[in-house]
């Protein structure tokens, strides 16, 4: 694989990176972390948002899963962590855990503690490492959840899933957990200021293998099928109008 940054790769795990983890986490770093924030925030978070969770019992309770789903707005990287009995781990940007003022030292100590793995958006080898933190938490035997749109919607609708999804599945063997936010982005429009109060759906659908598919991680034409079908069922569960474009093309015309 070439290391310049591939743009189907690179977005489908949400934005590039150039970090991958060194080593197995440890109990104490950070899920005591991740139990205290769930034990603390989520109360707050549910009082909030009044989350209605449909499907949890999809997501294995052990083993390597990948969670794939619709993104709509800042807030669903709040909400998913919080709404999972496993910790979920995911690629986030690294201007989330870089910022020195209280708010920027608070949302580092949140997100991390619920599972971001913090990216360079800049980096030339991004979308390479970004695949390899991914296949690394997953064979560790741990949740890992991606955005297979590689950005959030502009309008509302569902985009054109980027095949690295596909990858992952399929060089991990995986299960595929599709989900979809739903009302996330009518409680923070654009993605931008505080959210407001309201109730969100958080809705899982039947894990999905594709085993069939062994030993072809580098077919295109594989790859394309198996975004796809993750993506119809993440339609599916949203009742998102598809649209059959890249959001990032949308987003720049």
């Amino acid at each position: 694989m070439s290391p310049v940054c591939n743009p189907d790769v690179s977005a489908s795990i949400v934005l590039t990176c150039t970090v991958a983890l060194a080593r197995p986490l440890t109990p104490e770093e950070p899920l005591s972390r991740f139990a205290f924030i769930k034990a603390v925030l989520g109360p707050v978070m549910r009082l909030m948002f009044r989350p209605r969770v449909e499907g949890a019992e999809n997501i294995p309770g052990d083993g390597p899963v990948i969670l794939a789903g619709n993104h709509l707005t800042f807030i669903d990287s709040m909400i998913l962590p919080l709404v999972c009995d496993r910790q979920v781990f995911f690629i986030g940007k690294d201007e989330y855990v870089t910022g020195k003022s209280l708010k920027g030292r608070l949302m580092a100590w949140f997100f991390t503690g619920v599972g971001m793995i913090p990216v360079d958006r800049d980096g030339g080898r991004g979308g390479v490492a970004a695949l390899m933190t991914g296949r690394r938490v997953l064979e560790q035997g741990r949740v890992f959840g991606i955005y297979p749109e590689g950005t959030r919607s502009p309008d509302g609708r569902l985009y054109r899933g980027r095949t690295g999804i596909a990858r992952l599945t399929l060089m991990t063997g995986a299960p595929v957990v599709p989900f979809a936010m739903i009302g996330t982005d009518k409680l923070q429009p654009g993605g931008a200021g505080l959210p407001r109060p309201g109730r969100v759906t958080v809705r899982f659908g039947e894990a999905m293998e594709f085993s069939r598919y062994d030993g072809m991680d580098r077919d295109r034409y594989v790859l394309r099928a198996v975004t796809d079908s993750v993506m119809a069922e993440v339609m599916a569960l949203s009742g998102q109008e598809y649209v059959d474009m890249y959001a990032t093309k949308a987003k720049a015309a």
